[in-house]
Formats: C-alpha cells, structure tokens, sequence
C-alpha cells in the first residue's frame, strides 16, 4: 500500500505523542534541540526530559522551554496525573545512563497515557516537518524509525538489518527501501525511534540495566516479537554533534567512541544473550563467532578512530567481554516484564 500524500500527511498528527528525550551535561546541545522542537509545525501531546544529571541549568532550561511553549501552543487534553503542560519534567537522582534515561522516560509517559512514545539523545535536532512525516506511518505500523540527516547535512545510513544468530549489525544491507517505501527491520534506534503503547505494554520498559549501547537495538528486536517494525526513508532529524570517524571507501564510517561505550558494547552482549535464550533464538557457537567480530571491530575503531585510548580501549574491550561471560550465566537473571 502507497502511502498518502505528503500534503495530507502534513494535516495529519499522532494521538498522545510524547517525545522524550534523555539528556546528561550536554545544555549547549539540548538547546539547540528545544529550539528545534519550537519550530515543529505540529505540538506534540508531552516533551518528556529526563535529566540524568539534575541540573539547576536544565532545570532552567526546561522552566524557560515550557514557558515557550505555553505560550506557542497553549496547554492540552489532561493526562492521568490531571496535569495539562505539555513539558513534564522527570530529573533523576544519578545518572541512569542513555538506557536507564529511556527506561525512566518511556515508564513516566506510559503513567500519564502517552500513546505514542518518540526518543531522542539531547545531540539532535527534530525537522519542523517531522511529526507529519511519521504521521502517515502511524495508521499502519506500530514502531517507525525514520531517516536521519548526518553533522554535515548528508544522508546518515543506519544499520536496520539485525542479524540476530550473530548479535550484530548486517554492514552491507542494503539502503534502498524497494516498491514498499519502507523496510521492515528487527532493531530500533533511539535517536528517533517511535513506538506505539500496545507494545509497550506487550514488551515492557527499555532494560535500565545496559546503561549505554544495545539497549535500543533489543527494544527492536523484542519488538519486533509482536510487531513488525519498519524503517522509512521520510528525514524526520539531523545530528548536532561532531564526531571524528574512519570513512570506509566512501560507504561506511566507524566513528570515535569512549572507553565507556567499549566496555558496555562487549559487557551488554551478556544481555543480548539472555532475551536471545528467552526467545530460543541463542546459538552459542554462532553468537560466539558474532562476539570476536564484536571484539575485532572495537580493536579496528581504537587502531583507525581512537589510536590515543589504544592501551585503556583494550582494557576495557577485555573487561567488558568478561563481565559478559557473567551475565550470560547469572542465575536470578530476568527480563524485562510486560506492563499491566
């Protein structure tokens, strides 16, 4: 099926969005995202922040965000809580990392009866056309992901295809969406990523306990359970923040990473595993096979984008595939439940 117009689509909006976003030191950027979801044509329902750093300067920001828009859109239908602001304010008490952010952000609209939930890090910013755009989407399907502008305003290819036997990524899918106008995908990005409550209620919250790296990517994957998520190629956001990185033969790009996010991309496999072993889709040889190419990737990015963390990134990179060892074989392991 084709979908609508663009001029139609434009008229159209999405019931009960809440866009979340999960921000931690990084104001100079936030702002440049408030200032972005200013200029959107359509008013979202709720602009959830989650605050990892509960700072009085976001605390500002968010004072000075919602008086804007107050004054831009007016307040709206009362949520559960009886409030009627549309920017609700959710500051926690430590830094929960980007998967405990989403975790608390997606849980505190799902209470006040978002039907939509659309999440983003504080480094983007949303295009005036974007709610429209997913609009037409929404009717259909249940998790959209839609395109993104990279830093320097070219097309940014993100990884859908989730070759789950490895637990990684497919580098070659294809980037064309074919006669359909979407493809349907097994992962999730939450730099844009939209989902319905029906499946949050289904699969649960995003799991907390991954801190930073694969959080998004198993969201999908157990949403794609129950659904069948698609990506689309309507631009719905742009990146705001630099990032060096190593140009694959004008194709790819590896980008710059920290020793944090070496040691969650390698420890959080143990997690990957687990919803894997829940879902009978764990193959240990094959999964195995899927972590050394993890590990050998991670070395190339400290080699080739990182080379001054080489001595540390190794570290971490074999710490991270230790503590995964653990986790694999936790015994008061569980996942995430589903939402009454």
């Amino acid at each position: 099926m084709e979908p609508m117009s663009e001029k139609h689509a434009v008229q159209r909006t999405i019931n009960k969005l809440a866009l979340i976003v999960t921000t931690y030191k990084r104001q100079q950027l936030l702002e440049v995202l408030f200032d972005s979801i200013l200029a959107l044509e359509q008013a979202p329902w709720r602009i959830v922040i989650v605050d990892n750093e509960h700072s009085d300067q976001t605390a500002d920001m968010f004072n000075e965000l919602s008086a804007k828009v107050t004054g831009q859109w007016g307040t709206t239908v009362a949520d559960l809580s009886g409030n009627e602001e549309r920017v609700v304010y959710a500051p926690q008490t430590e830094n929960l990392g980007g998967a405990g952010g989403f975790s608390a952000g997606v849980k505190k609209a799902y209470e006040l009866g978002a039907e939509w939930f659309w999440v983003m890090d504080d480094d983007v910013a949303v295009l005036p056309d974007a709610i429209g755009k997913l609009a037409k989407w929404a009717g259909r399907h249940e998790v959209i992901q839609g395109s993104r502008y990279d830093y320097d305003g070219g097309p940014f290819y993100w990884q859908y295809d989730f070759i789950v036997p490895l637990g990684i990524p497919n580098p070659i899918a294809p980037a064309a969406f074919g006669p359909a106008g979407y493809r349907v995908m097994d992962t999730l990005c939450f730099e844009g990523g939209l989902f319905n409550r029906r499946v949050v209620k289904a699969i649960g919250l995003p799991d907390p306990r991954f801190f930073i790296y694969w959080d998004d990517t198993i969201y999908g994957y157990r949403a794609s359970k129950v659904t069948n998520p698609i990506v689309v190629p309507d631009v719905i956001l742009r990146r705001t923040r630099e990032i060096g990185n190593w140009d694959i033969a004008g194709v790819r790009q590896l980008n710059s990473t920290s020793d944090m996010n070496r040691y969650h991309i390698m420890r959080n496999r143990g997690y990957m595993a687990r919803y894997f072993m829940m879902h009978g889709d764990f193959h240990p040889l094959i999964f195995g096979f899927g972590t050394v190419l993890t590990a050998i990737k991670e070395v190339i990015r400290l080699v080739m984008v990182d080379r001054e963390h080489v001595r540390t990134g190794l570290v971490k990179i074999a710490q991270g595939w230790w503590d995964s060892r653990k986790l694999l074989h936790d015994p008061d392991w569980k996942p995430m439940p589903p939402l009454a």
